[in-house]
Formats: C-alpha cells, structure tokens, sequence
C-alpha cells in the first residue's frame, strides 16, 4: 500500500515532514489519526527507521493500542517492541531501567489513588494532623497539582510559607513523599514528575535515550501540563526531531492541569520550527463549520484556522427557544422521533449537556417514550452514587425497617462506624429479633465500645429528628433538611474539587425532581414519591450499546454522530456561571462549545430554556452568548409551551388507565406475565405483575414496555 495514497496536500506534507521540530494543527474531524500512523509507517518503510528509534506519545491506552494496529497493518509487520504508548507507560519503562539513579529500588510499585489517601492518613497520623481540618483527598490534590508543576516539597514549602496551611501541606507533602520513597513506591504523578528528576540528574542516562529516541511524536499535545511538556523537552534536545499534534481550539482540560501555552507557545521554544495546518474536514456539513469557525473566533488565544469541507453545504443549524427544560427534553425527544422516522437510528444520535445533573429530565422524557438511551461517561441520573445515598436515607425515614438501605447510609458520610460494629449490630439484631436500626437504637445493650455507641448514636440521631419532619414538611424541604442534619452537604464542599461540585448539582437536581412531584402531585406523600422514583429508574429494557447517546460535553471529544442536540445553551450554563468574569475561563468555555458542535456530522440542534429549575427556584434565563456568536445559518424554531406537547403522538401500548388486575401482558424482555395489583401513583399507575421468567416485578404503566396478550383477556 502507498502510504502517500488518498492523502491531501498538507497531510502528505505532514507525514513527509520528518527532520527538525513539527507542529500539526490538525482541526476536528481533519483526519489526525491518519497522519500519525501514516507519518510511523513512512519513517520506518520509507525513511528506514528502526522502530525502536521512535516514541509515540498518546493519552489512552485505547489510542496507543488503536496506533499500534493501524501501523502494523500498513506495514504488514509487528511493532510491538516499538514505543507507542501513554506518557505514564513509557515512564515506567524508563524508571524500572534507572530507578536506582533516585536511590529506588527497580522493583518499585506503582500506588493508586486509594493507595495514596490510605497514605496520607497515615502521614497525618504521624504529624499529629487532625485529617477533619486537613482532608486526605484534598491533600493529595494538593500534592498532584505541584507534581504536575514539578513542583518538589522543599520548592513548594518555600512557595507556601506565608500561609499557614500551607505551610501544613508543605509538612504533608514532604513526610508523603519520604514515606513513599521508604516504601519503594511511587504515585502516579511520580511517574512523569520523577522521570523527568532522573533525566535531570544523570546526564549520562539522559543521553542514552536522547540518542534513542530520534523521532518523538505526540498525541493531542494541546491536553499536556507542565510536566509532561519537560519531559518531551528534554527528550527532544537529543536529535530535535518532535513531531506535536493537537488542535488548540479544542483545549479543554485546564481544570486538569493541561496548560494551552505548551501548545501556543511551540515556535518560542523551537524557533525553527514548521507548522502545518490541517483544515480540511471530513465531518462536518459546511454549515456546521461556518458555526464553529465563527464561534471559536471570538477567542483571542489562538492559533487561527479555518475548517472547510468538500461536504455540501447541509441543513440551517436548528435553534429552539422552550418555555422550561421539560418542555425543552419534550422538544428533543419529539425530533428524535422525527429522525428516526427520517431514517436516522437511535445510536445516530447524542444529547450533549454541560453538566451531568442537567441528563435527568431527558432521561425522564425518553424513557416516557420508551426511547432507548445509555448514558456515556457517566451513571444515569438514580445511579448516581448521591443520589442513592439520599434516597437511602429517604427510604430508612419511611420505613426503618428496610435494611438495605440501613447499610447505605450508616456510615455515610463517614461516622468511624466500620464492618465490625455493623457486624455486631447484625448479630445483636439477629439475636433479638428486632431490625438493624431497632438495634442500632439499642446499642448501649449490644456488647459495643463506648466510642461505637457513640458514633451509632449520631446516626440514628438524625435519623429520629428526620422521621419526626416526615410528615410536617414537603418532600424537596426534608431533602433539604436530610442534606443538612446528616452533614452530607459539608462532606461534598468540604471536599471542594470540580467531581464534589457536580455531586452537589446532581443533588439540586434531585430536589427540582421533588419539587416537579409536589407540583403536580400536591396530594401525594413521601412514600408516593419514592414508588415513582423507584419506577422511572428501573427501565431495564434497555439494552448496552443502543439507543439514543447521552453525555457532557467534556465526555464527547474525540467522538462523533450524524444529529447532535446541544442543550441547556443559556448563560450561566453554557458558559458555566463562574467563567462569566473570567477572559481565560470563558475561552476555555468557547472552546468546549466549539468541540460540542463539531461533534455533529449532519443535523445540529441548539435548544435553551427561557426559565429554569435553578437550587430550588424558578430562574429567568439568559441565551448562552455564543448562539449570537456562531451568527448566520441558523433556523429559529417556533417557541414552544406545554400545549404544544400535551397532545399528539400515543406515548405508550396502552393508556394507563386501561390496566386491571388479572389481565395478561407481554414486556419487551421478560415475556409473559399477569397483573395482580393495580396502584394509582399520580398521573401514572404502579403495576405488580408476577412473570412466567422473572418472577415479581412492579412497574410503571406509563414507562413500562407492555402490550396486552391478545386472546388472553377476554
């Protein structure tokens, strides 16, 4: 095979490109994989270049495998000896080679993040730190931000010595790293951070690589940090052949550390350095671009392209304006089915959001219509570690009888109370008869420690005043007050990192889920609520790998589909609220826009609330600034309320209604099945149906994929 072949203009350039330094501006949907591997197989069939001479960089083991692949079948050989790998692999590789130049034992291990936190505690312990007031995990994140830096603890205490918790960190950092070292270990940031000190400390062992490595490459080099820019660096002063391909308009990650100058300020480093442009794309409909070409240029940290394709010109960009966000998950939902009776498949398209808490009316909506969905990157919404540890402790203040969810919540958030109380407590209640929280209640008599009952006592403590609120205040209030009275909300702030935020806006959102509920349900009580919870979320019809793509946008980088819903496009959302007053945080945020519109192929839809369900209360909202920036080719939708999806398209088999004990049913999965019972929920019914296959099922008439077995009820 010619690897020149089927090659435009400036990716043959870019693979033929192969002495001195080389930035690839590759845009989205330009073809970058292509080039990488095509540029591996030249240097080695065309340039005789010995595999082992050269690094490939990537991100995921997933792209390094994928890289490897591809090679081999251009070159009908295996280059499995060959360095293509993530940065963390290759510098394993390289520290179990000269790990004794830092005093390491070659044999090292590699700890994990809960191999780390276990570690840290143990640090705090030794320091006489109390870890309430100094969190493992936020100390760890402490440490991980200055080793991206390669920040080392002596530079880092002086960095931090005006402050006093600083200056405790500084103690913590230096005492981990000791204790790391003592036990022949290295954390995952040690591996670059440490590769790096190597290469700094021994000439001579840098040099061997440096004359190794002749040819380095590196993948999606917009997403480095400082750390992994040192490394390529130092690598790359040996033969000056680095090869670095990114697209600094879908840089994403600063929250993770990735630094866009790394890729902005290449030419600085290496004067001599050619860029190439790869702007043809092979994606995108011509008006897709347009959109994202004006968008994204609005941002003035940039290196300048502009995407063009042979593609035709395609379908206006659709904007839709609805009343709220349900109206706006009925209005996607409603087009989804249009697609699909257009021709399109479920798996042809994807509902991008800003952030995961925002997928929960979709969810609600497509399950309504009994639309297939998987959630990508994620849990769907009620599997949500948060949410089903708040719905534990609904469900104990309901019934305190129900065990599973007892053994949720009784240590959640952590109260010191561990697998050997509760394993008294099981026992003792097993004893007596009684259930687990009767005889967490009665702890003084089951054989405890002093601290045990203690700790047991500030959970069923809470546990009481909140039964006692059950019925006196409305479900999102006792939501609130569960937050509150259990220190849930402290333990999530507290925590203070971007995963605790999302947690919390998940949890704003389950009480939005609570106040929908009272709104159109106001005669119905807490234990209603949770029947309809339990209902919309045990959908298990669904099969993995069908149906309609739901994920953030940070989660869909890289992927693409023919039809894209960009949602929730309102200020404050998108852009996220806190980079209004911030230039640099509000490019970061055009760039992530830019990344979701690229995402489409063919059909792109941009859809905002003009009010919404916001900590509890209706907001009035904003449309997110960049639909005016994206500007022409853009078909404005007829604004839709609640009456425009109130009637219409049959939203199920049969109306809920018509269902009554002893009928027979089919379900999609289980087949066969009778309904014994018949409960009104609402606008809904909850049916208990016994199933030839799988026995006692209780579901939602609205939801469930039932049809009546004809012949079978007279």
């Amino acid at each position: 095979m010619d690897i020149l072949e089927g090659l435009n203009g400036p990716q043959r350039e870019a693979v033929t490109t192969v002495e001195g330094p080389l930035l690839i501006i590759a845009g989205a949907g330009s073809g970058k994989t292509r080039v990488l591997t095509n540029r591996i197989a030249y240097l080695i069939k065309e340039k005789n270049v010995s595999p082992y001479n050269i690094l490939a960089i990537t991100f995921t083991n997933k792209a390094a495998n994928e890289m490897k692949d591809r090679v081999e079948r251009q070159l009908g050989m295996s280059v499995r000896n060959m360095w293509i790998s993530t940065f963390h692999a290759a510098c394993v590789r390289i520290l179990r080679d000269g790990a004794a130049v830092l005093g390491y034992k070659s044999n090292f291990i590699i700890y994990d993040t809960s191999d780390s936190i276990a570690l840290i505690k143990s640090c705090l312990k030794t320091l006489n730190l109390d870890p309430k007031f100094y969190d493992p995990k936020a100390m760890l994140r402490a440490i991980s931000r200055a080793k991206d830096k390669l920040i080392a603890p002596d530079m880092f205490e002086r960095e931090m010595a005006a402050d006093f918790r600083g200056r405790k960190t500084a103690e913590i950092y230096k005492e981990y790293q000791r204790r790391l070292k003592e036990l022949n270990a290295m954390d995952f940031d040690d591996l670059i951070m440490k590769t790096v000190e190597i290469f700094k400390s021994s000439r001579e062992f840098l040099s061997r690589y440096q004359k190794q490595f002749k040819y380095i490459m590196v993948d999606e080099y917009q997403d480095t940090n400082h750390a992994q820019y040192e490394l390529v660096k130092i690598l790359a002063e040996g033969h000056g052949n680095v090869c670095v391909v990114g697209d600094d308009d879908q840089s994403i990650y600063g929250f993770r550390g990735a630094d866009i100058r790394n890729i902005l300020d290449f030419e600085k480093d290496l004067p001599d350095a050619k860029i190439i442009k790869l702007e043809q794309n092979y994606r995108s409909t011509q008006n897709i671009l347009d959109a994202a070409n004006n968008l994204i240029a609005h941002n003035k940290g940039r290196k300048g392209k502009k995407l063009w394709t042979d593609i035709k010109k395609g379908q206006d960009i659709t904007l839709f304006e609805a009343e709220d966000e349900r109206i706006e998950a009925r209005y996607v939902v409603s087009e989804i089915v249009d697609l699909v009776n257009s021709g399109f498949s479920l798996s042809d398209m994807a509902i991008l959001y800003r952030t995961n808490a925002q997928s929960r009316v979709f969810e609600e909506e497509l399950a309504q219509d009994q639309i297939a969905y998987r959630v990508v990157g994620g849990l769907r919404f009620y599997e949500r570690k948060e949410i089903k540890d708040v719905l534990a402790y609904l469900r104990l203040i309901q019934d305190n009888s129900d065990e599973i969810s007892f053994l949720r919540i009784i240590n959640e958030p952590a109260r010191g109370i561990g697998e050997k109380t509760i394993g008294l407590i099981t026992e003792y209640a097993r004893r007596n008869g009684m259930s687990l929280y009767e005889a967490a209640k009665d702890a003084p008599n089951a054989q405890l420690s002093s601290r045990q009952v203690k700790n047991i006592a500030v959970f069923t403590g809470a546990v009481d005043e909140l039964m006692g609120f059950k019925d006196d205040m409305s479900i999102s209030a006792l939501i609130e007050h569960v937050l509150d009275r259990t220190g849930y909300s402290d333990m999530l702030k507290n925590d203070d990192t971007p995963e605790s935020e999302a947690r919390m806006e998940n949890l704003d959102e389950l009480i939005n889920a609570a106040r929908e509920f009272e709104r159109d349900n106001p005669d119905l009580i807490l234990e209603d609520f949770l029947t309809n919870i339990a209902l919309v979320s045990d959908i298990d019809s669904l099969e993995e790998g069908q149906g309609v793509v739901m994920m953030t946008v940070h989660s869909a980088k890289g992927l693409e589909f023919p039809a894209v819903f960009l949602v929730g496009m309102e200020d404050g959302l998108f852009p996220i609220s806190k980079a209004l007053d911030d230039p640099a945080g509000m490019e970061e945020e055009r760039r992530l826009c830019y990344v979701g519109i690229t995402r489409a192929k063919a059909r792109l839809y941009i859809t905002y609330a003009r009010a919404r369900n916001t900590y509890g209360r209706i907001v009035v909202s904003v449309p997110s600034r960049f639909i005016k920036e994206i500007g022409t080719g853009i078909t404005q939708e007829k604004p839709a309320g609640k009456s425009d999806f109130s009637a219409g398209r049959d939203r199920r088999p049969k109306a809920a209604g018509d269902y009554s004990a002893g009928m027979k049913v089919l379900h999609k999965m289980w087949g066969s099945g009778m309904i014994v019972q018949v409960k009104d929920i609402g606008n809904d019914k909850e049916l208990t149906i016994v199933f030839d296959s799988v026995g006692l099922k209780k579901l939602s008439a609205n939801i469930a994929p039932l049809k009546i077995e004809e012949g079978e009820n007279g």
